[in-house]
């Protein structure tokens, strides 16, 4: 962790809170001292950041991340919040088959809040950045009621297409990459008091996207991807509308890792519910030709096909929610 000039003589980071602190004694404490990509041409400190963009295209997305709907500071530490804020961005970027290059924060929290707490989170953006190779180069930081991290992150195509949820087509392989069902087994381990095995809790604290696998796929020409943050069916789901197909999932493709199972078996659920309904894991779906070589890292679990825009698994529609809804009916 970098020298921070925000602590007190004789004391930590946690005996200040932001309102002793103030905006700009945070923003030297999260900004000194770190290292850039190549991609940043001008970091923070100015009205604005410059980033290259190699082809004159530039990916952005954004989410937005709330204190007790998306985070719990007593289930997560400041660091893994911000892991997780920059990552749910991250994985977005390389869906597209970009390659990550900046993040944008805005952090948002009550006067009150320990300097500690906002310096972890800040931490951890640039900790998860610097996994996907991305710098976080700017953002605004501001008092409100509630803890809000917002997160903008760009990436380049690299003078490729973008893959985009719109170009399944019948006949095309369906894979995925990175894990499935983690986080939701994590979050319902989290839910019933416990604290582990830490490999499920950490995966629903810190989630762990398959960075190379976007533009890896994206190079072998993949027809459409798209970041699972919902469910694996419902965002095929999002896959099967904008490409007007049928998608259809093979159960038996579905290997249950050992721990999964195992927790599932303690709590009474089921583990494959998890892994094609659980959101939160952010791995990466892919449809591909029938005759392309999967990437390293995907493994096939379908087909698509023609029919009404559908999401199947062993032919038959699923019962229940297909993942998580952001404003379920009243």
């Amino acid at each position: 962790m970098p020298t921070s000039p925000i602590t007190p003589p004789g004391g930590t980071e946690a005996d200040v809170s932001l309102s002793e602190v103030g905006e700009f004694g945070l923003i030297t404490r999260v900004t000194s001292g770190r290292r850039q990509p190549p991609t940043t041409l001008l970091g923070p400190g100015d009205d604005a950041a410059v980033v290259a963009a190699g082809d004159g295209r530039v990916v952005a997305t954004t989410d937005v991340l709330v204190q007790g709907v998306h985070f719990r500071l007593d289930w997560s530490s400041p660091e893994q919040i911000g892991r997780k804020a920059a990552a749910v961005n991250l994985s977005d970027v390389v869906a597209m088959g970009a390659v990550p290059t900046a993040l944008l924060v805005g952090l948002a929290c009550p006067a009150s809040t320990p300097a500690a707490v906002a310096a972890g989170i800040a931490d951890g953006l640039w900790a998860e950045a610097d996994v996907a190779g991305a710098g976080v180069v700017g953002g605004d930081l501001s008092s409100a009621s509630t803890m809000v991290v917002a997160v903008t992150a760009l990436g380049s195509l690299e003078g490729r297409e973008p893959v985009t949820r719109g170009g399944a087509r019948p006949g095309d392989v369906v894979a995925v990459a990175g894990r499935l069902g983690w986080a939701a087994a994590g979050l319902a381990v989290l839910g019933r008091g416990f604290r582990s095995p830490a490999v499920l809790v950490d995966a629903q604290r810190t989630p762990q996207p398959p960075y190379a696998a976007g533009p890896a796929a994206a190079r072998a020409g993949a027809t459409s991807m798209i970041d699972v943050s919902d469910g694996l069916l419902a965002d095929l789901g999002h896959v099967a509308s904008a490409s007007g197909v049928r998608i259809e999932l093979d159960r038996a493709a579905f290997a249950v890792p050992y721990r999964l199972g195992e927790i599932a078996s303690a709590l009474g659920a089921d583990p494959l519910d998890w892994i094609l309904t659980g959101g939160e894991d952010h791995a990466l779906a892919a449809t591909f030709a029938p005759d392309t070589a999967l990437p390293e890292g995907f493994t096939p679990v379908g087909q698509v096909s023609d029919g009404d825009p559908a999401v199947l698994v062993d032919g038959a529609a699923h019962e229940g929610e297909p993942g998580w809804r952001h404003f379920p009916p009243a």
